[in-house]
């Protein structure tokens, strides 16, 4: 399978999990969770068959020419990542707060956090299924497919742009920082999995300390 056949393939099941939700709707809210969850990990671990299936025939240019290809270099920026990307959505977010008065906070969070609690199996696709999925198809897939028409710089803008649309957030340029950071760490190395670690530990440790802080009862200061 080709790059280009193989990035559609996967755009095509990640709107199919994406819209998942929707054939669970007329259930109990836990079989729409539980639901949710393995359709999410379904389609993570599909991805990565597709991939390792497709190795050889479907490359990138990203994979072709990049030059931190070890895989020291590949841990290193991956752990690593995960915290300079909390820390751009730290500086991202108080750049916002700083232009509009608002303080921040993630309702998409809160709502991910609200159904952990609700039913903590989601935790397995808010911190594994859907970062992975998100790697294969925001930096992957759609870099993979526009970049011989637009070069690396807008095709990395095009999908960080799309990313943060589908995170339906209401802070854009915090989702597409991130995102486009996520992308430069996949150029660094030409391995998608530099980007999963990063992005998966990211939203790891997000969670961790959403849950803790309600746990302890800990409210930002306003």
């Amino acid at each position: 399978m080709s790059i280009k056949k193989l990035s559609i393939t996967m755009i095509l099941l990640y709107g199919l999990v994406f819209f998942s939700p929707f054939i669970f709707r007329p259930f109990s809210p836990d079989i729409v969770i539980g639901g949710t969850t393995f359709t999410y990990i379904l389609g993570a671990v599909l991805m990565i068959w597709l991939y390792f299936n497709n190795k050889k025939t479907a490359i990138t240019q990203v994979e072709q020419n990049a030059k931190l290809t070890s895989p020291v270099f590949v841990m290193l920026l991956g752990f690593s990542g995960i915290f300079m990307a909390m820390i751009i959505q730290a500086i991202v977010f108080g750049i916002e707060t700083a232009i509009t008065g608002v303080q921040p906070s993630s309702q998409n969070t809160q709502n991910i956090i609200a159904v952990i609690l609700a039913n903590p199996l989601f935790i397995l696709a808010t911190t594994i299924g859907g970062p992975i999925m998100e790697e294969f198809v925001f930096r992957r897939s759609l870099i993979g497919l526009t970049e011989s028409y637009t070069g690396f710089w807008i095709s990395a803008i095009i999908s960080s742009s799309l990313f943060s649309v589908i995170h339906q957030d209401g802070h854009f340029f915090v989702y597409f920082f991130m995102g486009f950071f996520f992308a430069l760490l996949y150029k660094m190395t030409g391995k998608i999995w530099t980007s999963i670690i990063a992005h998966c530990g990211m939203n790891t440790l997000v969670v961790i300390a959403q849950l803790v802080m309600h746990y302890a009862n800990i409210e930002l200061p306003k």
